[in-house]
């Protein structure tokens, strides 16, 4: 059957993608199992999406009420679980409006938006090595010269600052429309950014009246050990992006924003065919009461402590760094993705990586001490 597959991706797909060579059948939890019958512990939850793992009966029992009685209708008009999504985000966040989208980085897009209308011209700041998206405006915000060079030319207005308080002071001002980070910049290595920047950001923003904007699509939902990352240190944005884990394991994302962006966007401005579904709508509903309760939270921190430290004493492994169930390991030496294909084929352990030697562990959140315990004996099996 994957023989099959293979030869149907080389005839139809485009080549977009290095997969691994692995069909994945089926998933409960944090456990998948391939066309063979074969066991495989995940440890990277579809890269960040499925918090609350493979399958919830609560997130299934939602899409399937759903999908029997509505699908699809136009956001022409009303549907309740769309708003009501709205209504949860913003309560549990930053308390101003929501705009749904299907993705992270049409959150993104959606974002870019709402600051260019609320100062039209200004530029917008980014990080060096941050990642926000593949579409033209969240990678015109991503100031990495292998995503970017086939493409260009980008849209312009984008800068990047060092990742240092008075670097990033000095690129903003009062052209700036807004200032755009990630909390934890996750496909450059799992970086945590230092409060002392947050702060920084925050405050030049506030002093030119620039926007400030967290990209929480990879960080949100609790995967720090917070629900957003922003509350692990206090700095509150004006908007923030989400998706991945938001829809339980389907496609949706949101730009969630503060009470002074809430209005900018007005009827016509922006909009979005299948963004706000039914279906979606209602597997979000559940997977954000899930995600946010206290007690699950508590456990991300403990949990992601455990594999920190247990990663850190593994042979082969350099540097930690991350924060709850958000960690990355730099490797010694040779090839992360080398290792990650052997931790799938040999020891049938899904990890991923996020550079030539780093690699990361996202499992779902509702692991426990015993799968931590098992993964890092599979990956010690292979390091």
């Amino acid at each position: 059957m994957l023989s099959d597959l293979q030869e149907l991706e080389r005839g139809y797909a485009v080549a977009a993608y290095a997969r691994f060579p692995v069909e994945f059948v089926r998933g409960s939890e944090c456990c998948l199992w391939d066309a063979d019958g074969n066991e495989y512990l995940d440890f990277l939850a579809g890269i960040a999406v499925l918090n609350l793992g493979h399958c919830h009966p609560r997130v299934v029992e939602a899409i399937r009420d759903q999908a029997g009685r509505l699908t699809h209708v136009s956001n022409l008009f009303y549907t309740e679980a769309a708003l009501r999504l709205c209504e949860r985000l913003s309560d549990l966040s930053l308390g101003g409006k929501v705009f749904l989208t299907n993705s992270g980085a049409e959150a993104v897009e959606a974002a870019l938006k709402v600051v260019r209308k609320a100062r039209p011209g200004g530029d917008i700041v980014v990080l060096e090595d941050a990642f926000h998206g593949r579409t033209f405006g969240a990678l015109a915000a991503t100031p990495q010269e292998d995503k970017q060079a086939d493409f260009a030319p980008l849209v312009p207005g984008f800068r990047a600052a060092a990742k240092d308080p008075d670097s990033l002071r000095r690129a903003v001002d009062d052209r700036t429309a807004a200032v755009m980070l990630e909390p934890i910049q996750g496909e450059s290595g799992i970086h945590v950014l230092d409060r002392q920047l947050l702060e920084a950001a925050r405050e030049a923003c506030d002093a030119t009246g620039a926007a400030l904007v967290f990209d929480e699509i990879q960080t949100g939902m609790g995967r720090t050990g917070t629900l957003w990352a922003y509350q692990r240190s206090g700095v509150v944005p004006d908007a923030m992006t989400c998706a991945k884990a938001l829809g339980g394991g389907l496609p949706v994302g949101a730009l969630v924003t503060g009470p002074r962006l809430a209005d900018v966007l007005r009827p016509g401005d922006h909009g979005s065919t299948f963004a706000g579904g039914p279906v979606a709508c209602s597997a979000a509903l559940v997977a954000l009461e899930v995600c946010s309760q206290p007690g699950l939270l508590r456990d991300v921190r403990a949990l992601g402590e455990r594999l920190a430290e247990g990663l850190a004493q593994l042979p082969g492994i350099a540097a930690v760094r991350g924060a709850g169930l958000m960690v990355g390991a730099d490797l010694t030496e040779g090839s992360a993705t080398e290792l990650v294909t052997r931790a799938l084929l040999e020891q049938r352990l899904v990890i991923g990586t996020t550079g030539p030697a780093t690699i990361r562990l996202e499992p779902p959140l509702v692991i426990d001490q015993t799968d931590v315990t098992e993964a890092l004996r599979r990956l010690g099996s292979v390091l």
